[in-house]
């Protein structure tokens, strides 16, 4: 949990999760829906997926005992190298090695590393280097203190060489190279997407589907969600800027425009045509209920959510819609984005 997550975030998470699944055997024996639903609001859903399909290999491959060495733990799903090193040397204190954000830095400056050390031949580097360097006695002790000293002394911007309890042993500090190395990262370019989440209505059911493996948010419960192309975002009348996360659509009117787009139907109707495309539904009716702003990797999204009536059709076989009350919407794992346009609903 607390990979890409900080402590404050996890700390209920953690504590709910414990009390459902107090052993490796309970975790094992779970549905993956509902490991997914404690995990709802952590992100990163592939976390969850793994771990629950570790506690299965525990159980089934090593009797329910945890495995101890660093190469034992990379057999298991969604464990690679800095989890291994932190699970073996923290839970078990064995002599494991440790690259991560902190003694990534630590380590390129220590040795004057000139290159990328986030690449093949860096991370090669490093790792060479962290198991070479750490403690064979108090592999827990060592590990801590310095990722502390990476966290707390040797810092991004602004290092407390002069304090660091390895100054004497840093080529960084003795070249005068610590705040050209490391090399910094090539900064992702952000690509800008505008999402439509329409909730189909019939009666006081909605429709949904569950997102698959080659999908974001796999496992997840949605909402019909598709990406509005370039040449129909021009259309949708809603301020380019807003400080606010969610906020509500000033109206129908002011989504919905009726003004063709160049020679192409409104929008209306190109969006009906896509959930009929979807799903086999009909739809009609439409409603701006909220757009919600929010980040995924390299993508900023603006998420519209609409709600619809049907209005005939069926639903398409293989596409894995599937009719849920609004009152069972609370148990299904849903998407950060759909559980917020969920509660809106209810």
């Amino acid at each position: 949990m607390l990979q890409q997550t900080t402590v404050a975030a996890v700390v209920p998470y953690f504590q709910r999760f414990l009390k459902r699944f107090p052993t490796l055997k309970s975790l094992a024996k779970a549905e993956q829906s509902e490991v997914l639903r404690l995990w709802e609001g952590l992100g990163y859903y592939s976390r969850a997926r793994n771990l629950h399909a570790a506690a299965q290999a525990i159980v089934k491959d090593f009797a329910g005992e945890f495995p101890r060495s660093a190469d034992e733990l990379q057999k298991l799903p969604g464990i690679g190298p800095y989890t291994a090193g932190a699970i073996a040397s923290f839970a078990f204190d064995q002599p494991a090695p440790i690259v991560e954000a902190n003694t990534l830095r630590l380590y390129s400056r220590l040795i004057a590393m000139e290159i990328d050390p986030r690449g093949t031949a860096g991370q090669k580097t490093l790792w060479k280097f962290a198991a070479w360097i750490v403690s064979r006695r108090r592999a827990a002790d060592f590990n801590q203190a310095v990722m502390d000293i990476g966290a707390k002394v040797c810092r991004p911007q602004d290092p407390e060489c002069r304090t660091c309890p390895l100054m004497a042993s840093c080529k960084s500090y003795e070249a005068g190279l610590q705040l050209k190395i490391p090399l910094q990262a090539v900064r992702t370019v952000i690509t800008d997407v505008v999402e439509v989440s329409i909730a189909v209505r019939k009666g006081n059911q909605f429709l949904l589907r569950q997102r698959t493996e080659k999908e974001r948010w796999a496992g997840l419960w949605d909402f019909v969600r598709f990406e509005l192309k370039e040449d129909l975002v021009s259309a949708v009348d809603i301020p380019e800027k807003s400080r606010a996360k969610t906020t509500v659509l000033p109206g129908q009117r002011s989504l919905f425009l009726d003004e063709e787009l160049g020679r192409s139907r409104p929008l209306h109707t190109l969006l009906r045509a896509q959930v009929e495309e979807l799903t086999g539904i009909t739809v009609t009716a439409y409603e701006p209920i909220v757009e919600i702003r929010h980040a995924v990797t390299r993508y900023k999204i603006r998420l519209m959510c609409i709600i619809c009536e049907t209005a005939g059709g069926r639903l398409k076989h293989g596409a894995g819609f599937q009719w849920y009350a609004l009152s069972q919407l609370a148990d299904l794992p849903l998407s950060k984005t759909g559980r917020q346009f969920a509660d809106r609903l209810a």
